[in-house]
């Protein structure tokens, strides 16, 4: 990327990432995702009241639900309100390449989320104080928390790419999201082992391996393994590339 290119796409970055700070989305989402995250940590997982302070399975482990509604509720606009504002044609206009409208755009959603899930820090701070916990399995916690959240973003960026609604768009995201999430929970995956017949269950191994949360949980343990940060990071650029190739055939 040269100098034009990155300040074409930083451009569209301010654009975007204004936006959001103009209206009530950001602080909508930034709310709703802490009073979920910190609400399922300290009453239903209730770990003030545990001996076990794992973030891991106190804290960590209901991220990929909340992130399967609010990461579409964030990234559904990303295309679809262009389309619906009439403004697509405009932006394609723009000396911008869909790439960088694209990179602008993708990352001002995901410092959003940054934002988020920075200030959660206050669980941190309150397991450090309850105990000693190894920092290993809560940074590698937070690298894959994050990772999940702009894989299920990246992926509403395509949808939104293909569709005009927002409506429309977010409920696919959010079916495709929960979809991806179930297809490796480990007590679903280990109950359709136990059902299907002897030989099979390296099909079903094999399908888990795709789910986001098969590579999330590894992570959240503390096994902070290159083949998973790979996997989110190919989703996210695959995913990219739906982006363009949606946004391409609607400018031909």
């Amino acid at each position: 990327m040269n100098k034009r290119d990155f300040e074409n796409t930083l451009t569209v970055f301010k654009r975007e990432f204004l936006a959001y700070f103009n209206s009530p989305v950001l602080y909508v989402i930034v709310v709703i995702f802490l009073l979920a995250s910190q609400g399922f940590t300290f009453f239903f997982s209730r770990i003030l009241d545990s001996d076990d302070v794992s973030l891991a399975t106190r804290f960590f482990v209901w991220h990929p639900w909340i992130y399967t509604v609010l990461a579409p509720a964030v990234g559904m606009r990303l295309w679809s309100e262009e389309h619906r504002l009439g403004t697509i044609e405009l932006l394609m206009t723009m000396p911008v390449s869909p790439w960088q409208a694209i990179l602008g755009k993708f990352f001002a959603a995901a410092v959003v989320w940054a934002i988020g899930l920075g200030l959660t820090f206050t669980v941190a701070m309150t397991v450090g104080y309850l105990g000693d916990p190894d920092s290993g399995p809560i940074i590698s916690g937070y690298v894959a928390s994050y990772l999940y959240a702009m894989a299920c973003l990246a992926v509403t960026s395509a949808i939104s790419a293909l569709t005009r609604s927002q409506v429309v768009c977010f409920i696919i995201s959010v079916a495709f999201c929960l979809v991806i999430a179930l297809i490796g929970d480990p007590g679903i995956t280990q109950a359709i082992v136990n059902a299907v017949p002897n030989g099979f269950e390296w099909l079903v191994r094999l399908v888990s391996y795709f789910s986001f949360m098969d590579h999330f949980f590894e992570m959240t343990k503390g096994i902070f393994v290159l083949r998973d940060v790979l996997y989110f990071v190919s989703v996210i650029v695959a995913a990219l590339l739906v982006t363009d190739l949606g946004l391409r055939s609607k400018r031909a």
